[in-house]
């Protein structure tokens, strides 16, 4: 139950069936047409294609069931059609439509796990919806928050484009390089096919789960390559760690690969470290004519994922690849190891722009879930509307 008490006191209370006629569509996933001309809503976050409509208005839409229940939504404005099992809000009444679907969705996930003793929801009926009661603020309000939120989430949109547009050349670029299509200036030396094992020095880490502690020396796994991830670890004892280093420890400038599982996946070592790690991940160590940043982005190139399931052991559950087939992986590489450094510092160039847009994308992300709470409870009012926060 909304608490009157939390808002504004020239806001309104009133339940959604009172603010927006509610139904479900009429249209059965299998009507979809990938190149159909209207949209079509169905269970999932993904919009269709279908070549009728049912509808020409403002609505919004959310899945009644499925996995997407209470996760799913949408705003839409135009000629669309459903599926039977999406709900359908419009013709509103004393909310503008935009400021019903941020609200909608930011709230009605935890009102319809109230009709559930389970740990998820997997249906909805439409008094769950009717009954949901929606704060209800001034109509010149109600526009300004919409404009608020809408602006930022076209921020949000066109870092996500920019994003994944830099991602895609990187990766067309990426190939080219690492085969040899594309040379950079100045270089026209010969490319060499070499066995892994006969540049670089290859281990594996502890065979034997340590004993782990609140704090103390890090413990990489393979969920710390996987997630390029470094900060969550697990800790080991000095004492412990001195042990199992006795041989072998990480550098700043090895390699660290997974071996088991997802095997393949890379981290090229470039800060100061004081770690130990499981048998799970391949620690690299380029002695030879292999720059090390040059090897670690070679690894995400096709020819070496190749190579890299030729020698895995097929049968193994998980997978697994052992560190003599490690060392019998073929790799190219431009012979002049320059060639290969001023490679790496353009994929490394492009990968740094790309961190820090998703770093800038995070940041707006993380703005706009504030801004969310925080205006559509009116902690926050805008010009449009009543005191300001």
């Amino acid at each position: 139950m909304v608490v009157k008490d939390v808002f504004p006191a020239d806001w309104d209370i009133d339940i959604l069936g009172n603010c927006a006629r509610i139904e479900t569509g009429g249209r059965n996933t299998e009507d979809k047409n990938d190149d159909g001309r209207y949209p079509f809503f169905v269970r999932s976050q993904k919009v269709e294609h279908i070549n009728t409509y049912h509808y020409d208005c403002e609505a919004i839409l959310t899945a009644g069931d499925g996995v997407g229940t209470g996760k799913v939504f949408h705003y839409y404005k135009g000629k669309f059609d459903v599926h039977q099992r999406v709900y359908v809000l419009t013709g509103f009444n004393r909310v503008i439509g935009g400021y019903l679907y941020y609200y909608f969705k930011a709230n009605f996930l935890k009102e319809v796990e109230k009709y559930t003793a389970k740990s998820s929801v997997d249906s909805v009926r439409r008094a769950m919806i009717e009954k949901m009661q929606i704060p209800i603020p001034g109509l010149k309000e109600q526009s300004a928050i919409v404009e608020a939120l809408m602006d930022t989430d076209c921020l949000i949109c066109s870092l996500q484009k920019l994003a994944d547009k830099k991602k895609a050349v990187r990766q067309g670029v990426m190939q080219e390089l690492l085969t040899g299509k594309r040379r950079l200036p100045g270089y026209a030396g010969n490319w060499i096919k070499a066995r892994l094992g006969g540049h670089c020095e290859i281990f594996d880490g502890t065979h034997q789960t340590p004993h782990y502690v609140e704090s103390g020396i890090p413990f990489y796994s393979v969920e710390n390559v996987t997630s390029n991830n470094f900060t969550n670890v697990k800790y080991i004892s000095e004492e412990e760690h001195k042990k199992i280093t006795a041989s072998y420890r990480i550098e700043k400038g090895d390699i660290l690969m997974t071996r088991i599982g997802s095997i393949g996946a890379c981290k090229y070592v470039d800060w100061d470290v004081n770690a130990s790690f499981y048998v799970s991940l391949a620690l690299i160590k380029c002695v030879g004519n292999i720059d090390a940043q040059f090897l670690c982005y070679y690894t995400q190139s096709t020819g070496f994922k190749k190579e890299i399931e030729a020698h895995s052991l097929v049968t193994a559950i998980p997978r697994k690849i052992n560190l003599g087939p490690i060392s019998e992986i073929l790799v190219t590489v431009p012979e002049s190891i320059e060639e290969q450094k001023a490679i790496s510092q353009i994929l490394f160039d492009m990968d740094r722009e790309i961190g820090q847009i998703e770093k800038k994308l995070a940041k707006y992300q993380q703005i706009r879930q504030g801004m969310t709470k925080e205006l559509l409870t009116g902690h926050i009012r805008l010009e449009a509307g009543g005191t300001q926060g």
